[in-house]
């Protein structure tokens, strides 16, 4: 069976497991969503294979790259049938039983092709992505500078705007919960609770692959952010059209949002908590930062989170995305799905 290269579109239209043969650090950077990793050299190797292209030329190259192959050739196989009898467990169509394994590597060369190479000797399919990781990266970037008509969900900290969020995708509308993504609820607490962020890059591209979905002639809800969201960065072009977006802005009482804010910091351990307080002294200052400890080691969590609350207030002040037509929604003693719904619907409407 021969292999075929293929541009992205026809790329992801073949059924079968999407197989990333660059090195795990190539992979960490960024990669295609929900493809798996089976690097013919690890990151050393890699290096190495490289100085020797750049010293040596492209046949030394080659020589040295078939020399890490032959000692692991074996695993790999193990693992790109496995990919296959994995994939093959997931579907329930005799339609697809003999999947199309999709291999991409950095530029769609050498890497990609051994591995559908190999394939081949085992009489099974592959395509390889034309032009590799570099021409999945420029449609994502691509992607950002397309006409999206974004509504920007807005309010302080305790508002609910993720459960609103949650919400209105429960209910099929187009949203993107960009902390979720981002694994980071954004400021020095936003990390808690939260499993390691992606790199930039693959923030970005998760990104992309959630606008794929979507319709182009449909609102987009997205939460107000500032441009980072923990160590990861909002793209610049898709950062801009929040600037200028529609915006819903929630608002509850004070007292509303501390108790959301107590069922949110109430369940972490107490040395995360004095961590993360630590690290806004400065800006809480020695006495408030002072009391919020104490409160936290008295599990005193109305105090502790008066004290988030004030913090987080001052730093919404920086926020600006969504500046065009605000419309302010109040939702104080409101927490039950049918009335935020009904509410976000008149919002529509208007």
């Amino acid at each position: 069976m021969n292999s075929r290269k293929e541009e992205l579109e026809e790329f992801r239209k073949f059924n079968g497991p999407v197989i990333d043969v660059r090195s795990p650090s190539e992979y960490y950077k960024g990669h295609m969503p929900n493809s798996i990793n089976i690097p013919l050299f690890d990151n050393e190797e890699r290096s190495i294979v490289g100085t020797v292209y750049k010293n040596y030329g492209r046949e030394k190259a080659v020589i040295q790259g078939l020399e890490f192959l032959s000692i692991k050739i074996e695993n790999i196989v193990n693992k790109l049938f496995e990919a296959i009898n994995n994939y093959k467990s997931t579907i329930h169509n005799s339609k697809f039983n003999d999947p199309t394994l999709k291999v991409y590597c950095a530029r769609g060369g050498m890497r990609s092709q051994s591995i559908s190479w190999l394939l081949e000797k085992y009489n099974h399919r592959s395509v390889t992505l034309n032009k590799g990781y570099k021409s999945y990266r420029k449609w994502t970037l691509d992607s950002f500078n397309k006409v999206w008509e974004i509504v920007v969900i807005g309010g302080k900290t305790g508002t609910g705007k993720t459960k609103i969020l949650k919400l209105l995708r429960k209910n099929n509308y187009q949203i993107i919960d960009l902390e979720g993504l981002a694994c980071h609820r954004g400021s020095t607490f936003g990390g808690l609770g939260m499993t390691a962020q992606p790199s930039n890059e693959q923030f970005e591209n998760m990104i992309a692959e959630e606008l794929k979905a979507f319709n182009k002639n449909q609102k987009i809800f997205v939460e107000a952010e500032s441009a980072n969201i923990g160590k990861c960065k909002i793209p610049f072009e898709f950062f801009s059209k929040m600037k200028t977006a529609n915006r819903i802005e929630i608002k509850k009482s004070e007292s509303n949002r501390l108790e959301e804010l107590i069922k949110t910091y109430s369940i972490f351990e107490e040395k995360d908590l004095i961590a993360a307080v630590s690290r806004i002294k400065k800006r809480l200052g020695p006495q408030k930062t002072s009391i919020a400890l104490e409160s936290i080691k008295n599990k005193d969590w109305e105090s502790v989170c008066k004290s988030v609350l004030e913090y987080y207030d001052k730093c919404y002040e920086y926020e600006k995305t969504g500046l065009n037509n605000i419309k302010t929604i109040d939702m104080t003693g409101i927490s039950d799905d049918e009335t935020i719904l009904r509410l976000i619907k008149e919002y529509m409407k208007s």
